[in-house]
Parts: C-alpha cells; structure tokens; sequence
C-alpha cells in the first residue's frame, strides 16, 4: 500500500470518527471530539494572494531542491513536520523546560539536536494558560503528521530555539526588529512579554503558509483537513495578537515590538508589504485580523516561509531556526 493510501486512509477513518462523534452529541451524549491536526502545511501562493503556483522551482514564489521534481502531497506534509517540530520545541521548552523525546524526532533524512531554552516563569495566569494549550497542539501536530506519513516521515533536523546565544536565531530576529542591540541576546523565555514576542514570529507566518498550501494539495481529503487545520493556526495567532494587543494598552512599548517584527518579516519575504502588526489605523481600532480590504489573509509559498524560517532575503538552503536546512524535497527560499 502506497504512502498515499495510507493517509487518505488514516484521514477518511477520523473523518468518520468524527461523524460518530457529531451524531452521539445530537443524541446528548455531549462527547467532545479532539481534534489532531497538522500545522504550518505550506506551499505556494504569493504575498499578495496565492496565484503563484511555481513551487518546483527555486525562484521566487518557489521553493525546492530540484527544479525537475514534481511536489506531491507527502512532500507539503513533511515540510509541515519540519515546521511543527520547530513550534513544538519552542512551546515544550517554554511550558515544560524540555524538548521533544528523541522518539518523536526519528525518520528520513538527518537528525539534527535542538538548541533549546528553558521554562518560562509566567506571571500571568492566562498566559500560561495559553501557553499550555498551544504546546499541547503543537505536540499533537506532530505525532499526527509523523503517523500519517509512517516510513516517510522525515526527522527533526537541527533546530535553534535557544535564548542566550546573541547570534542565536531569536537574537538575530529580534535585532532586525531592531528589539536587541548588537551582542546583545533575545531571550523569549525571560518572561511573559518576550514568551509572547517570540510566539509571535511564529504564528502568523504559519496562517499565511496554510492559504498558500491549498492550490497545492491534490488530495481533497488532505484539503478538508487543512482547512481545519488552518483554523487552529489561526487561534492560536489570534490568541498572541490579542494578549500581545491588551497588554500593549498599558505598556505601548509590546504593541510597537509586535509591528517592529511583522516589519522584519516583510523585509525577508518579498517585496509586497502584506505583513501587518497589531495596532489598527487609529486608537479606536485593533487590527487582531491580518487581512487584505476583503478581510481574506494573505498568502507565502514555501520559499517564502524560509525566508523567515532562515532569516535570509536570498535563495538559501539554510539558516536562521534551521541551521542546517529542512529535511525533505521542500528546503530551499526564494530569491526575494
């Protein structure tokens, strides 16, 4: 049995799962059904909306280790695994003051170690509270996408979520947001504010890579699970800007932070300014929904996403919170 089958096969099974789930709800047994999902699935779609389709080639719009490959849905998938192992580290460390264990990181290609961080003292109540959500999401993430593509799955490879290291990839980002001086280290898990600064990087970029994926995705059961997907990513980037938006009423300093870092993606990606902080036209409005006049958000293709990935404008293989590069066929950023 091919790759394929088997997760069409996995995703049809919790489909009905979940139908199963909905009709003893109706009947009052009121089960909760958890949702397992994928994060980060990206693949091509411009800034400026996902017409785009070039992902098989290393331009711009493009990205791939060889122009003559054919991406298929596997391909998109583990790019996603790539990804979700990057957030869960940094969640795990943040929550639980250690990374993933060693059997969720094997698979194709080379495995890379984990720079890590530490435990975040949380102050606010509610931060940890969301903290701990979304860590357990993204753990989730993982252990979906890795069973759904079983043998295929590729592993862990190297990973930066370090915080004291001032040429670490924290640092390095948070001083193209001009946050940190030079020398000077970034470390998202001193506190509340910089937990949330550093989750921040993350999480929108991971809604605009799922818009991006859907032209890519052939299969329409993988399709209905991106979609939901999706939706989680865009919680939990909705969860940051909100508390990063509230606390930024008392010190304007976090909200003007968060604009300063949406700047320096926008500055990796390309040369279309979609990237938008959390403050709105005027002290009336919040701006909690990065979207275009439609109220639709935007699009990256998978060289777009390195590009923030690797913290680099140019065509690269790796770099930034990859040291070493993605494992997969999907590894190379686009020439922005």
């Amino acid at each position: 049995m091919t790759t394929d089958h088997k997760m069409i096969e996995m995703l049809e099974a919790r489909a009905q799962r979940r139908e199963s789930r909905r009709s003893l709800f109706k009947l009052g047994g009121g089960l909760a059904a958890t949702a397992a999902g994928a994060s980060l699935l990206t693949a091509c779609g411009g800034d400026s909306g996902g017409g785009n389709t070039n992902i098989s080639t290393g331009g711009p719009g493009g990205s791939s280790s060889s122009s003559a490959t054919a991406i298929s849905d596997p391909d998109i998938l583990n790019f996603a695994l790539n990804l979700e192992y990057l957030e869960a580290q940094f969640y795990s460390y943040a929550v639980f003051g250690t990374g993933l264990s060693n059997s969720m990181l094997t698979g194709l290609g080379t495995q890379g170690t984990v720079t890590g961080g530490q435990q975040v003292n949380f102050s606010d109540p509610v931060v940890a509270a969301y903290a701990r959500e979304i860590a357990g999401d993204e753990l989730a993430h993982v252990n979906f996408l890795r069973t759904a593509l079983g043998a295929s799955a590729v592993a862990m490879p190297a990973i930066d979520v370090g915080g004291t290291d001032p040429n670490g990839a924290f640092s390095v980002a948070a001083r193209a947001a001009g946050l940190v001086g030079p020398g000077v280290a970034f470390n998202p898990y001193t506190n509340d504010e910089t937990f949330l600064l550093g989750a921040f990087i993350f999480e929108d970029v991971g809604v605009t890579a799922y818009k991006g994926a859907a032209p890519l995705i052939t299969n329409k059961t993988y399709l209905e699970a991106a979609a939901g997907i999706m939706a989680a990513e865009a919680y939990h980037a909705g969860l940051i800007r909100t508390v990063l938006y509230s606390k930024g009423i008392a010190t304007p300093s976090l909200a003007t932070s968060a604009g300063a870092i949406s700047n320096a993606r926008d500055s990796l990606d390309g040369p279309s300014d979609d990237d938008q902080g959390i403050l709105g036209a005027n002290a009336s409005i919040s701006n909690i929904v990065p979207a275009d006049m439609n109220a639709i958000a935007f699009s990256r293709s998978t060289g777009q996403v390195l590009n923030i990935a690797y913290l680099n404008s140019a065509a690269v293989a790796k770099g930034g919170f990859f040291p070493n590069g993605t494992n997969g066929t999907i590894n190379l950023s686009a020439a922005s």
